[in-house]
């Protein structure tokens, strides 16, 4: 088991370049990954890695999320057309509410369905399933520090806690990895769902359209001022992060809360300096390869995502697993029910979901996996997941508490 960070980035870089070497290859490999998308490629094989105790337990994630992921939020933004993200129309947030709803009533409907079978799985006192499944409700609809929240409320035996984090890293792994499957060639879902993709469409070309006409030969000193704007960018969403944090936690009502937490405000001063950026001339930068050097970051970010799911962990924790992927199954068979009924693409299906599920983590991550352009649709949904995590996670919780009475 290789367990030396270092060592375990050189071969993440590894298998990525690897992936994207024999893409480049043709033939076979065309029509391989024609079926298996390569950004699912990028995620599947790490899990296998780290599934199969090649590599261990390492620290990138917080490297990823703590600068990748602002720095890929940095410069896909850098260049983005606002009015045209706006333009998307309600569609989105109808998918993210619907979200929100398939995993407050997911909860309730599959602990009752496994408890019919294991009435054991129940448990009582500070061991009640429902206790430590309001934590999942949590992190599902909002993140991290929902999560926590959760876990603080209820005051779940912290001993049996590791298993809900287990139900929660696999099983929205698993989701997830269905989402990348559809974003690598989402056209016969959209099809089926009868959607209007017009005006996805359009922004994508807009994008394209505007980086072919800033697209320049790029030097070296072009490079080092776009990396030097991006990362003066990630380091002064830490430093504002920090005090805004100091700030609110001096505040009464924001105490315990998600306003108190570094890394949504990291995410969100990220976005809004990319986005105040793209009124400037360095938009521009466009040109010498901004969205470029940010989809090398989310392919990173994909590949130590990957590295979280350990795919064996599902036989020690049977009963909760099952749960989880009904409760799961639950979400996605609401989310496909209504994208049908209003004809919404899969676009907004895949990151209104991973916008509560995943959060602001792997929400960009999915929605940069359709097109460079869209990761900032996915920021500020998953945004708008932070701020309802608490919320439907208390409905969610009194909903399987009334199912365990």
């Amino acid at each position: 088991m290789i367990e030396n960070d270092v060592v375990i980035f050189g071969i993440l870089f590894a298998v990525l370049a690897a992936i994207f070497y024999t893409r480049s290859l043709g033939g076979f490999w065309d029509k391989f990954y024609r079926f298996v998308p390569i950004i699912l490629m990028c995620y599947l094989i790490p899990s296998l890695l780290a599934s199969f105790g090649i590599i261990g337990e390492n620290n990138l994630w917080t490297i990823a999320k703590d600068y990748f992921l602002p720095a890929s939020l940095v410069l896909l933004t850098l260049s983005i057309d606002l009015k045209a993200i706006m333009g998307l129309g309600s569609k989105a947030i109808i998918m993210f509410l619907t979200a929100v709803f398939g995993i407050i009533i997911g909860g309730p409907i599959a602990l009752y369905i496994v408890a019919t079978f294991d009435p054991s799985v129940l448990g009582s006192g500070n061991d009640a399933a429902w206790r430590g499944l309001a934590t999942l409700a949590g992190s599902w609809i909002g993140g991290g520090a929902n999560q926590t929240a959760m876990l603080e409320i209820y005051q779940y035996n912290p001993s049996n806690y590791a298993a809900m984090v287990a139900v929660d890293i696999i099983v929205a792994n698993i989701w997830m990895a269905f989402l990348l499957y559809g974003a690598g060639n989402p056209a016969p879902i959209d099809r089926w769902l009868k959607a209007d993709t017009s005006a996805i469409i359009t922004l994508q070309e807009k994008m394209a359209d505007y980086s072919a006409s800033v697209e320049r030969k790029a030097t070296s000193n072009d490079i080092i001022i776009l990396m030097g704007i991006c990362f003066a960018a990630v380091g002064l969403s830490h430093l504002l992060g920090g005090f805004l944090v100091t700030f609110f936690e001096g505040v009464s009502f924001a105490q315990g809360s998600i306003l108190t937490n570094n890394f949504f405000w990291v995410v969100v001063l990220a976005t809004t300096i990319g986005l105040a950026a793209s009124f400037t001339r360095a938009r521009e930068l466009e040109g010498v390869g901004a969205s470029k050097f940010g989809t090398v970051f989310i392919f990173l970010l994909v590949a130590v995502i990957g590295t979280k799911m350990n795919i064996f962990q599902i036989a020690d924790i049977p009963s909760f697993f099952i749960i989880g992927l009904i409760w799961m199954l639950i979400h996605t068979i609401i989310l496909f029910t209504v994208a049908k009924f209003i004809r919404a693409p899969f676009f907004f299906i895949a990151v209104g979901s991973k916008a509560s599920v995943g959060g602001a983590a792997s929400a960009p991550v999915v929605a940069g996996a359709f097109h460079p352009s869209l990761a900032p649709v996915g920021v500020l949904l998953a945004v708008l997941g932070y701020a309802l995590g608490t919320y439907g996670a208390i409905i969610c919780a009194q909903l399987m508490l009334a199912v365990s009475g």
